[in-house]
């Protein structure tokens, strides 16, 4: 054979008379041997991304204490949520130990509006090194329904993993307003519960792992659209509701139903005693159908917000109000202070519009709105905000 036509391998520059064959390209050619140690790079590169995946994810404490920083009380929910966290990924990581497969722990949070559920997922989405994306139950309809089809959900996990089918199956989903989608009723009617029963049977699917063909960009499924699989059997999955009015169905289950003229006036206090009490028979009694209650077996609530909660969630943590409406005089060079017995007030005023740790900020907006309009335009460099200062806009 002519010396210029013997080829070498583009890799390690061995001929084709040494080697066994070459995979000749366009522009080079490559010996099986230089495939194999490829091929095993490659594979080894894939290991270390997954091992790092698995091996930042902290112990329970220190999830807990990275929560704590950003939400106020809600102990049982955080150690719950933080246990659940780390053992889905250690159970990733063993995936098979001594024959025994470790199934994963679907969590319910169940609690009023703003007292920190949606919270606690996007502040765990903060800390782990995994996709994570947030859903809103109330829009998902049965297939062929207008509305966004149950797969959607995943959907957007996808596009938050950088369209990673891999990183994807290794990450965790919050469904929100997961009580919105309650069994309308248990008597017979001439229209389908496209928006309620009909999704949950769609979720059972997702939350107990199996193999769910997605659209890549989103929309709806199509015969000409290339379909993506993705295995949800690592996939954790948190739900989310307030479930209004779930207090009733504990009081009747345990005997506790107050009936008479004064039914009406058992406090708040009581309602959170029963609150401790809930179990899948006060899920199934809401509307939840028995299928996805058993894909949930981590049922936990949160408590409504007091005083000195709120007071707290005001000043304490990471991104306190507070604090943010401090940076925001503080970039036009004006120094903002709250007084005590301001900082009550706004309190008190938030308490009696019910909506919990979100009505701060419609409170503060109120109070505030009058000097960040002005304020910038004028030479002021301080503000205090008082009783006096907090009367006169609430």
């Amino acid at each position: 054979m002519d010396e210029k036509e013997i080829k070498y391998c583009s890799f390690c520059g061995k001929p084709i008379t040494s080697a066994s064959m070459l995979l000749t390209g366009i522009d080079g050619c490559i010996c099986p041997e230089c495939v194999a140690i490829a091929n095993k790079y490659i594979n080894e590169s894939k290991n270390v991304v997954n091992e790092n995946i698995l091996k930042d994810i902290p112990k329970p404490r220190e999830i807990k204490e990275f929560l704590d920083q950003y939400i106020i009380g809600q102990d049982r929910v955080k150690e719950r949520v933080a246990v659940a966290v780390y053992n889905h990924y250690k159970r990733i990581n063993c995936n098979v130990m001594d024959d025994v497969e470790i199934e994963k722990s679907n969590i319910c949070v169940v609690g009023p509006t703003g007292t920190g559920k949606t919270l606690i997922a996007r502040t765990i989405a903060k800390l782990l090194n995994v996709p994570f994306t947030i859903a809103d139950a109330t829009v998902l309809t049965e297939s062929g329904y207008v509305g966004e089809d149950v797969e959607s959900v995943l959907v957007s996990l996808y596009q938050a993993a950088d369209y990673d089918v891999e990183k994807t199956e290794r990450g965790i989903v919050f469904i929100d307003e997961i009580d919105k989608i309650a069994r309308k009723g248990d008597n017979a009617s001439i229209t389908r519960d496209v928006s309620g029963e009909g999704v949950q049977q769609g979720l059972l699917k997702l939350l107990e792992g199996s193999i769910v063909n997605i659209p890549p960009k989103g929309g709806r499924k199509h015969p000409d659209t290339p379909l993506v699989k993705i295995n949800t059997k690592n996939i954790l999955f948190i739900c989310g509701g307030a479930f209004v009015g779930i207090e009733k169905k504990i009081k009747s289950r345990c005997n506790k139903q107050v009936i008479g003229f004064n039914a009406d006036n058992s406090n708040r206090k009581q309602d959170e005693e029963y609150m401790k009490e809930i179990c899948p028979l006060d899920l199934k009694a809401f509307g939840l159908i028995p299928e996805i209650i058993g894909r949930l077996p981590i049922i936990t609530y949160t408590d409504e917000l007091d005083k000195e909660a709120l007071l707290k969630i005001l000043t304490e943590p990471k991104n306190a109000l507070v604090k943010q409406y401090k940076k925001i005089f503080e970039l036009d060079g004006i120094e903002l202070e709250f007084t005590d017995d301001a900082l009550e007030a706004i309190v008190e005023k938030t308490i009696e519009n019910k909506i919990g740790a979100r009505g701060l900020r419609g409170t503060m907006e109120n109070i505030m709105t009058n000097a960040m309009f002005n304020m910038p335009s004028e030479d002021k460099k301080k503000l205090v905000v008082d009783l006096e200062y907090v009367n006169k806009f609430i």
